[in-house]
C-alpha cells in the first residue's frame, strides 16, 4: 500500500472510530458531569483516556492482525460465541440509538425551538431518508465536516469568553476534588461511549475492508488506535474547558439540554442555535451509523438480514425512534447509552485478549506484547468493578434521582 493511499486508510479509520464517538451523547454527557463535578472531570477525561487506549490497541490488534471482524474472532474462539457478541453489541447499538434520536430532537429543540416528541420522529424519519438515499448520506457526511469545524471554533470563542478557571482544572485533573466514589459512574460512562459497543470495532472494521491486515502493518494499526483515542479526548477536552468556564461562573445548566445551555449562557442565542445545529447534525449521523454498524453485526445470524439490509437498517432506526417517543427524557438516555455500553465492553475485551493468546487465530508466530496483555486484563477487571459499581448509577438516572 502506497504511502499516500496508506497514510489517507489510517485517517479516516481513526476518523471514523472518533466521529463513532463524538456523537450527541458525547456532547450531553461532558456538558452534564462537568456541570456535576467541575474541575474534577479532567480527571475523569484523563482516566477513560488512558483505559480507552488500551482497550483500543489490544481490540485492533487482534482483529487487524487475524484479519477478522470482532464476531468472527469470537466464532472462531468458541463456536457460538460470535453470536453472544453480536447480540450484545446489537443491543449496545439499540440503546446508542435510542439517545441518538433523543439528541436530534434537542439539538431540533435548540436550532429552532422544536417540541422533543415531534423531534424524535423528525429525526427517525430523517435518518431513514438519508440513510436511503446514498448521494444524501455523502452530503450529510460532507456537511458534518464543516459543523464539526464550527463546533471547533464555537469552542474555542467559548473558552475565550468565559476564561475557564485552568489551575483548577488542571489540579483537579490530576488530584480530584470530588470523593472517589462519584467518579465510579463518570468513567464506566465516557469510557462506553469512547469504546463501548460497536464503536472501537468501526475503525478495526474500516482496516480491515481496507487490508491494513497481518503482523507487518501493526505499526499502522497502532498509529490509527492512538490517532482516533486522541481526536476523540482533544475534543472532549475542548468541550470540557468550555462547559467548565461556564459553571466555573456560577450557572447551572438546564439538565435537559446542557450541552446547548452551556453554549447559549456563554455565546448567547446565536451561538444556542448554532449549536444545535451542530447537535441535530450529528445526532442524524450517528443514528446511521449506529444502525449501520450494529446491523452489520446481525448479518452474522441470518444471510436474509444481509439481502435486506436497508430495510432492516431502517427498521432499526423507527423501533429507536419509537422507544425514544415513549420514554422520553432524551438526556438521561443519552448519559445511560454510554454507561450501558461500558457494561458490555469487558466482554468484547475479554475476548480478544484471550484470542490474543490463540495460535490457530493469531498465527503460529504472533506474540501479543506482555504488558499490553497485563493492561488489558487490569482494565477489564477495573471495568467490571466499575460497571457493578456505577449500576446504581443507570438506576438513580431512571428514577430521576
Amino acid at each position: 500500500m502506497g504511502n499516500k493511499k496508506s497514510a489517507a486508510v489510517m485517517f479516516s479509520a481513526a476518523l471514523l472510530m472518533a466521529t463513532s464517538a463524538v456523537g450527541p451523547g458525547f456532547l450531553t454527557q461532558t456538558a452534564n458531569f462537568t456541570g456535576e463535578l467541575g474541575g474534577s472531570f479532567g480527571f475523569v477525561i484523563l482516566v477513560a483516556a488512558v483505559l480507552a487506549l488500551v482497550v483500543q490497541l489490544n481490540i485492533w490488534r487482534v482483529l487487524c492482525v487475524s484479519g477478522l471482524r470482532g464476531q468472527d474472532v469470537a466464532n472462531s474462539l468458541l463456536p457460538g460465541l460470535g453470536y453472544f457478541v453480536s447480540f450484545l453489541v446489537v443491543i449496545g447499538g439499540i440503546v446508542f440509538n435510542i439517545g441518538n434520536v433523543g439528541g436530534g430532537a434537542l439539538g431540533f429543540n435548540a436550532m429552532l425551538g422544536i417540541p422533543e416528541t415531534i423531534g424524535f420522529f423528525l429525526t427517525g424519519g430523517l435518518a431513514i431518508a438519508v440513510f436511503l438515499m446514498k448521494d444524501a448520506l455523502k452530503a450529510m457526511d460532507r456537511m458534518v465536516k464543516v459543523l464539526a469545524g464550527v463546533m471547533l471554533v464555537l469552542m474555542f470563542v467559548v473558552i475565550f469568553v468565559v476564561r475557564p478557571p485552568m489551575g483548577t482544572a488542571i489540579k483537579e485533573s490530576v488530584l480530584p476534588a470530588v470523593p472517589p466514589a462519584n467518579l465510579f459512574f463518570p468513567i464506566i460512562t465516557i469510557l462506553g461511549g469512547t469504546v463501548g459497543g460497536y464503536i472501537t470495532f468501526a475503525g478495526a472494521h474500516r482496516l480491515i475492508d481496507s487490508k491494513v491486515t497481518k503482523e507487518e502493518n501493526l505499526p499502522q494499526v497502532k498509529q490509527t488506535a492512538v490517532m482516533g483515542i486522541g481526536i476523540a479526548t482533544l475534543v472532549r477536552v475542548l468541550l470540557f474547558l468550555a462547559v467548565f468556564g461556564v459553571v466555573a461562573a456560577g450557572y447551572a445548566l438546564d439538565p435537559s439540554n446542557p450541552a446547548a445551555d452551556a453554549f447559549k449562557i456563554a455565546l448567547g442565542e446565536m451561538g444556542y442555535r448554532f449549536f444545535g445545529l451542530v447537535l441535530f447534525s450529528a445526532a442524524i449521523t450517528s443514528v446511521v451509523g449506529a444502525a449501520y454498524t450494529s446491523v452489520s453485526f446481525l448479518k452474522t445470524f441470518h444471510s436474509s438480514i444481509a439481502k435486506n439490509e436497508k430495510w432492516v437498517i431502517s427498521a432499526f432506526i423507527a423501533f429507536s425512534t419509537i422507544v425514544m417517543a415513549v420514554i422520553g427524557r432524551p438526556a438521561t438516555l443519552l448519559v445511560v447509552a454510554g454507561a450501558f455500553n461500558g457494561l458490555i465492553l469487558p466482554v468484547t475485551l475479554g475476548v480478544c485478549l484471550v484470542a490474543s493468546r490463540n495460535k490457530r487465530i493469531m498465527g503460529k508466530d504472533y506474540k501479543h506484547p506482555l504488558w499490553l496483555s497485563l493492561a488489558g486484563i487490569a482494565v477489564l477487571a477495573l471495568t467490571l468493578y466499575l460497571g457493578i459499581r456505577s449500576f446504581e448509577g443507570i438506576i438513580t438516572l431512571f428514577k430521576g434521582g
